[in-house]
């Protein structure tokens, strides 16, 4: 029987990541992108906007308490949930949209994991150094005094972005000076503690530990983005009928049969998740095209033509092996699905447009009493009982008036006064029981329903609303 050394290793160990830097428009714009996603993450929830007196001044705010959503000049209400979800729509189709169109670009340029992985790269690069020093010091088995200090100066800054990204998270669900204060003194609420921890760990170990390891087994959009692509979709690739045979040319003579790749590894050495983009099409390619940006710098510098790493579709390449005229990357982008997804695109965004706009400022709802149906009077009359729910949508206080139609011999009446008139709080939903008698009648109550509508009236500037509903005992 062979030893425990001789048999064969059905795991191994993963090699961490270490890209190289890299100078080009791809990286550049990268970047950009990181400014700008990162900026509006950690600075929106400080942004402030007035609505009145009654009513929260931060901008973006997900008041749960109040189960309410603010954006600006926005307020979604938890009957309005249908806009959230016109935008998780919206998102989704324009996930398709640009997946179809140039591969994995929302993963290599605008997915937290990706964002917040490369400013953890940056972070361990101004730290340890470039690749070649940071790879020299992973290799190192000695953990002396220099390996210790890098290493926890390292870990210190990715905890403060951490703590700094769970932070900015809780500081949409509430006020955030003040939570801030709270934090800070220890008065903050438990929750708010228990989620900034998580969030600081998670992101901690997403972004420095895991990285492409998030990207190729625990994100399901590498499986799924295969649905998306075509041969028109526009991905990075290699032209290896340029490239190969790759390989340092002597002299004169092996140069000219040599391709035009001369196998540096620059394409490799920059890639967050370190694959070869020459083997082809991988699972692991997250398109942020940084390869593109290595090879061009090479190829400058070997006095070749630029673009043998590029942006291209599968339909380009027999074309250009055989010399013919290929598709311009407009009529790759602009095609029947492409073209499909951004009327779909835009057709709910228009919907939610529109629906925002023409909805009511004052909303209700009516659910009559049931049991019982309705009450006979001493004199006769015949009583319905309704709760209405009453919603202001206003930064200030409203008064309501309520009103039947259907029968003229109905009359309204709301709780706790002799009068039809009911003041809504600002910006609040009221839950206010009606009573709604008609007069007697000769004969006696019988189990006839009669349909009639009730309407609310805000007396300050008419807006109406209206639901129907049904009248209980005394018929048409």
């Amino acid at each position: 029987m062979s030893s425990n050394q001789d048999a064969p290793k059905l795991y191994e160990a993963r090699e961490p990541v270490f890209p190289r830097r890299v100078k080009g428009p791809f990286r550049s714009l990268k970047w950009i992108i990181m400014a700008l996603t990162l900026g509006v993450y950690y600075l929106t929830p400080w942004i402030r906007f007035d609505r009145g007196p009654n009513l929260p001044d931060q901008a973006v705010l997900i008041d749960l308490a109040n189960r309410r959503f603010f954006f600006f000049w926005i307020e979604i209400w938890p009957h309005e949930f249908y806009f959230i979800a016109g935008l998780l729509i919206m998102a989704g189709l324009g996930l398709f949209l640009f997946t179809s169109a140039a591969g994995r670009v929302w993963c290599g340029y605008a997915c937290p994991q990706t964002v917040w992985t490369d400013l953890f790269i940056l972070v361990e690069r101004w730290v340890e150094g470039d690749r070649n020093a940071r790879l020299r010091l992973h290799r190192q088995k000695k953990m002396d005094l220099r390996k210790a200090r890098l290493r926890i100066t390292k870990w210190i800054a990715w905890l403060i972005i951490g703590a700094a990204t769970g932070g900015a998270w809780v500081f949409y669900f509430t006020d955030a000076p003040t939570l801030m204060v709270d934090l800070f003194t220890g008065n903050a609420n438990t929750l708010a503690y228990g989620t900034v921890i998580i969030l600081t760990l998670t992101t901690f170990f997403f972004g420095g530990f895991a990285r492409e390891q998030i990207c190729i087994y625990a994100c399901p959009w590498p499986r799924i983005q295969a649905a998306m692509m075509d041969e028109d979709t526009i991905v990075v690739g290699y032209r290896h009928w340029r490239g190969e045979p790759r390989g340092k040319a002597r002299n004169h003579e092996s140069s000219e049969a040599m391709g035009d790749c001369i196998d540096c590894m620059a394409c490799v050495n920059v890639c967050p998740v370190g694959i070869d983009i020459r083997d082809g099409q991988q699972l692991e390619c997250i398109t942020c095209a940084l390869c593109i940006d290595a090879c061009d710098e090479i190829m400058d510098k070997i006095g070749k033509p630029r673009g043998l790493i590029d942006y291209m579709a599968l339909t380009d390449e027999a074309n250009e092996i055989a010399g013919k005229k290929v598709k311009s990357i407009w009529k790759h982008i602009f095609r029947p699905r492409t073209i499909l997804y951004t009327v779909l695109w835009a057709a709910v965004g228009i919907g939610l447009v529109v629906a925002l706009f023409i909805r009511p400022s004052i909303d209700m709802t009516v659910a009559p009493e049931r049991n019982p149906t309705f009450v006979v009077q001493s004199d006769g009359s015949i009583r319905n009982i309704y709760n209405v729910r009453l919603r202001n949508k206003h930064g200030d206080d409203r008064p309501f008036r309520i009103s039947v139609t259907g029968d003229p011999a109905l009359s309204v009446q709301v709780e706790g006064t002799p009068y039809e008139v009911v003041t809504v709080p600002a910006d609040q939903m009221k839950i206010q029981r009606v009573y709604i008698t008609a007069a007697a009648k000769s004969g006696p109550a019988t189990t006839d329903r009669s349909d009639i509508t009730i309407w609310v009236t805000d007396i300050s500037n008419n807006d109406r609303a209206h639901t129907a509903t049904v009248f209980n005992g005394r018929g048409n």
